[in-house]
């Protein structure tokens, strides 16, 4: 015999309608970190541009040349008033945008840093 508002399944029920807000949340956190890989490699690269022409060499090509394989494509490298390097951080959902991360170095003309 059951009883009026037995509490049986409600738990199963719970279980389903939260594992698309964890699904969605997971994404959104792996979406940050990609953007932040993005944004890191991006530094990085302006970085390595920056002490390349520092020393007389390149420095759009050292930039382009320290960036990962997947965000040389689109990359933007420009070297007016200190290098900056603007890469798309990779969407991991289709029919998003991809979000465009950029980062700058000084070029530097020496100094003892005071």
């Amino acid at each position: 015999m059951r009883r009026v508002g037995d509490e049986d399944g409600q738990a199963s029920v719970e279980l389903v309608a939260a594992i698309p807000l964890v699904l969605v949340v997971t994404l959104m956190v792996t979406q940050l970190a990609v953007a932040g890989y993005a944004l890191w490699s991006a530094g990085t690269a302006a970085r390595a541009g920056a002490r390349a022409g520092y020393v007389g060499g390149n420095a759009k090509a050292a930039a382009r040349r320290s960036l990962p394989s997947p965000l040389r494509h689109g990359a933007s490298i420009r070297d007016s008033d200190g290098l900056s390097v603007r890469v798309q951080a990779p969407a991991l959902v289709p029919g998003i945008p991809s979000i465009p991360v950029t980062a700058r170095a000084d070029l530097g003309a020496g100094g003892d840093g005071d």
